[in-house]
Formats: C-alpha cells, structure tokens, sequence
C-alpha cells in the first residue's frame, strides 16, 4: 500500500505518520494500545490524500467508540485553546 498525504490546513502536505496520531492520543490520556490501534487503522485506510481535520474527527470518533472519551475531550479541550 502507498504512503498517504496528508492535507493540513495552512494547504501544505505531509506523509501521514503514524507515531504523530499515538503521541498526541496518549498525551491526551489515551491507554497506548488504544492510540496505536487508532493509528494503524489509519495507516490501512486506502485513501492517497486525507485532510488533517477529517483524521482528527476519525480519531476523536474512535477514541470515543473505545472508551477514551475523556482523552477525546482533551484533545478537542487543547485545540479550541490553541486555534483560538
């Protein structure tokens, strides 16, 4: 499978790295399996581009869907404080 780009937001791209989705998810709480599990599942997906904020929804939907809501509200917590 091919490497997937990923989109950010000021329009630049950068390969997707899987490692990128673990730390921000257990700095967020996360137990680690989860967060690599979360990860891997992305790194799966057949998708040649994702957008940055279609990977952060996918995270936050499955932190939650594996019962790590409270890591999923930090990390929304942490991105309203450091977009605003």
């Amino acid at each position: 499978m091919g490497l997937m780009e990923i989109k950010k937001r000021d329009g630049s791209t950068e390969i997707y790295m899987s490692e990128k989705v673990v730390v921000s998810a257990v700095k967020c709480g996360a137990p680690y399996e989860v967060a690599r599990e979360i990860a891997s599942s992305l790194s799966e997906r057949s998708e040649a581009t994702m957008k940055s904020s279609e990977i952060r929804e996918y995270v936050l939907t499955e932190l939650r869907s594996k019962g790590a809501a409270s890591a999923a509200d930090s990390w929304e917590a942490y991105d309203k404080k450091k977009k605003s």
